[in-house]
């Protein structure tokens, strides 16, 4: 049991990003570890404890989402009088994470076991379950559609489109991460 002590970190980063908010992020690292703690006995030793953890975080995080009720989605003349002005400038980690929360579920969390805790494809293929084509597709649409959704970030000024940026080039050019 001593060994899930240096996982901590990595399953609240995890959490964080896939609830975007702290409180449920506690809530579901501690169904995490109160699960592993009961099914302990399951978990076969000399096998990757890190990726056995996430599994059971992606399967409480996905119970948790199908227990929800069905949202209707809102119309925009419902909600007008609730809307404020925009802030004049957001930080980007702002808006970084607003975009990562408009990613569809199975590719954020793709995404984020991929690039924040930095499992290889093999890896997060087995924490969801999934062939490891299914994993380089899924990080390849969720590259491609936070790339869109960070642009349209873009302009201080909401009612202006995005202008599209240059091509990027030397240093500041986009690299794969794996």
């Amino acid at each position: 049991m001593d060994d899930i002590a240096p996982h901590l970190p990595g399953l609240r980063r995890y959490a964080r990003a896939l609830t975007g908010n702290a409180w449920a992020a506690d809530d579901l690292v501690q169904d995490t570890l109160e699960r592993a703690c009961r099914k302990w006995l399951l978990w076969r030793p000399g096998t990757d404890l890190r990726a056995w953890l996430f599994t059971l975080m992606h399967h409480l995080y996905l119970n948790q989402l199908r227990a929800l009720p069905p949202q209707p989605p809102l119309d925009l003349e419902d909600v007008q009088h609730e809307l404020k002005a925009p802030p004049a400038r957001t930080d980007d980690a702002i808006d970084l994470d607003r975009c990562l929360q408009r990613l569809p579920a199975d590719q954020r969390a793709v995404l984020l076991l991929v690039t924040l805790e930095d499992m290889d494809y093999a890896a997060a293929a087995r924490v969801l379950g999934v062939p490891v084509g299914t994993v380089m597709s899924r990080l390849s649409r969720a590259r491609q559609r936070l790339r869109v959704l960070m642009l349209a970030c873009g302009p201080e000024d909401p009612a202006q489109p995005a202008a599209p940026s240059p091509a990027p080039t030397g240093a500041a050019r986009l690299t794969r991460l794996k």
